[in-house]
């Protein structure tokens, strides 16, 4: 078990594909959302052009706005993503999704809803804002969400928890608001006779400082809708209450805004409240795993591929943080890959069998991908602790230099 077979493909176990590169299908989706993105750009270029006197500055300038806090905003979300990290082709086709498909497609139908129904029925000014309040969110909540109901339909095993469902919603809705932002920073250049570059200003505060999260919070209501149907039988009824959620959340946060600064006030104060909600359940849904841990892998200690001390070791970020470097410091990178395969296939063989428990896979599917996960630990743990002449000390077993605890203890805190 400790020798690579041919055609075994560790990154396909630990996301339980078949070996080889991402499927077609995955590509093709992102080949297709990054082209519904530049459509979306040179639609911003033209107007930029019609609003500017053919000039294309407004959308030159626009765009490092809008780019500007994405890396950051991305960086954050994958941070809250280390425990069980999801497969980075499906983040990224859900980014793409929302920067591309979700923007060019709202854009067309808020713009033919407000010019053909709301604005012709209830004037310029009621039309819009009607429009804001109760149109945009449900078209817009609609399209970022349908991703997140294919991932469920195609990739139903990717989904472990409420976090999961909060990750992709987030990056689908940092690609939607980076693509809306663009829109909104050329409409303040070209408005001179409100001084372009001081609203420019105010609208990067207000939208790119204070509140790029308003889109990814909408968002991940529906995400928690997904998340909770994906791990629960009969439970599809959670995915339109999720969706339900996130267009009352956009809604009232549009509706809200349109009261100058005590609307504004009580918006951010509501967002606030729904982002630490959110906080919370990321923090209650690690623990949840570990739990997990503790409760599902102790049988395995009988075949040697998990120890009471690696246990202990899978129950906190900055222990697994401590092993990767040990594998590193002790035997390079192949063993620190190793180390991160072992970390990711033992969470991941907690989870299935709480999918097995509640009966969402059979018990072929089951068996099937406990065996491959269980050679991929054996393999791994074989491959960081190979070493000549005699292996150093790991970390997490400081009594033992084997590796092996004495006795079994229950993680101290959360990671």
């Amino acid at each position: 078990m400790a020798t690579p077979m041919p055609g075994f493909d560790p990154r396909a176990v630990i996301e339980g594909r078949p070996p080889g590169r991402p499927r077609i299908g995955l590509i093709v989706g992102i080949i297709a959302a990054i082209g519904c993105g530049i459509v979306v750009l040179g639609t911003d270029a033209l107007q930029s052009v019609d609003a500017a006197g053919h000039s294309v500055a407004p959308f030159l300038i626009a765009l490092p706005f809008a780019l500007l806090p994405v890396p950051f905003l991305v960086g954050c979300v994958l941070l809250l993503d280390r425990l069980e990290p999801e497969p980075r082709a499906n983040l990224v086709l859900a980014f793409a999704w929302g920067a591309g498909v979700a923007a060019l497609l709202a854009a067309v139908i808020n713009t033919a809803g407000l010019v053909f129904v709301t604005q012709p029925a209830l004037g310029h000014s009621t039309g819009e804002y009607v429009s804001a309040t109760f149109g945009a969110p449900v078209v817009e909540e609609s399209l970022k969400g349908l991703i997140l109901i294919i991932l469920l339909w195609r990739r139903r095993q990717e989904l472990d928890g409420p976090t999961d469902g909060i990750i992709y919603a987030a990056m689908v809705g940092l690609g939607f608001a980076m693509m809306e932002n663009i829109g909104y920073y050329i409409g303040a250049l070209v408005r001179p006779e409100v001084g372009g570059a001081k609203l420019l200003g105010a609208t990067f505060v207000l939208r790119g400082v204070l509140s790029p999260l308003a889109h990814p919070i909408f968002t991940s209501m529906t995400g928690l809708g997904v998340a909770y149907a994906a791990t629960h039988r009969n439970a599809r009824w959670a995915v339109p209450l999720g969706l339900l959620a996130a267009m009352l959340l956009h809604g009232l946060w549009n509706g809200l805004t349109a009261f100058g600064l005590h609307g504004l006030a009580i918006a951010y104060a509501i967002l606030a409240c729904v982002l630490g909600i959110l906080a919370g359940v990321i923090v209650a849904d690690r623990r949840r795993i570990v739990r997990l841990i503790w409760r599902f892998l102790p049988v395995y200690e009988a075949i040697g591929v998990v120890t009471e001390a690696d246990l202990r070791m899978l129950s906190t970020l900055r222990e697994r943080r401590a092993a990767r470097r040990w594998a590193r410091r002790t035997g390079g990178r192949a063993a620190a890959r190793a180390m991160e395969d072992y970390q990711l296939a033992a969470t991941e063989l907690a989870l299935l069998h709480l999918r097995a428990q509640r009966q969402i896979i059979s018990p072929d599917q089951f068996e099937q991908r406990r065996r491959d996960l269980l050679r991929l630990m054996a393999m791994a743990r074989s491959a960081f602790f190979r070493r000549q002449p005699e292996p150093p000390q790991p970390p997490w077993a400081p009594r033992d230099a084997s590796g092996f605890g004495r006795h079994r203890q229950g993680p101290a805190h959360a990671p």
